[in-house]
């Protein structure tokens, strides 16, 4: 698009908007520097794929959680990849244990929290506070 007009631009992503291309804008905030505490988990999913529908219903059904911010359907390890965001660890280790464990095509499960971001979405959180301690060879 770098040869196009600026008109031309702005028509070409209304076009996208409207044949669903483009899904959506979004704000990316760095939680830690602000008041607010969040934590993100990456989760591990191994679930059991239905007959003639895969992994499809399972991975739709938990897409509807509102507290999931990412499926993705993998390969290697698990079958499911789950992004979430939530208050605090505890909050996240209950959503998992009462609400996506007992569900019945879901095998098993493995949380990972996030420690600390240092680029997301092509974004870089972590250049400023680089670490100056260095390291001592002997």
């Amino acid at each position: 698009m770098a040869d196009k007009t600026p008109q031309e631009v702005a028509a070409a992503i209304d076009e996208y908007a409207k044949a669903g291309v483009i899904k959506g804008y979004k704000t990316l905030i760095d939680w830690d520097k602000t008041d607010e505490t969040r934590v993100r988990a990456i989760i591990e999913l191994k679930v059991s794929p239905k007959k003639d529908r895969g992994f499809d219903e399972i991975a739709s059904t938990i897409a509807l959680f509102p507290e999931v911010d990412s499926v993705m359907l993998m390969s290697g390890g698990y079958d499911l990849g789950l992004i979430m965001t939530g208050a605090s660890f505890q909050e996240i280790a209950l959503f998992v244990a009462l609400r996506l464990s007992p569900l019945d095509d879901v095998l098993s499960t493995a949380t990972h929290f996030v420690l600390r971001t240092y680029k997301r979405d092509g974004v870089m959180y972590a250049d400023e506070n680089k670490d100056e301690r260095g390291y001592n060879f002997l």
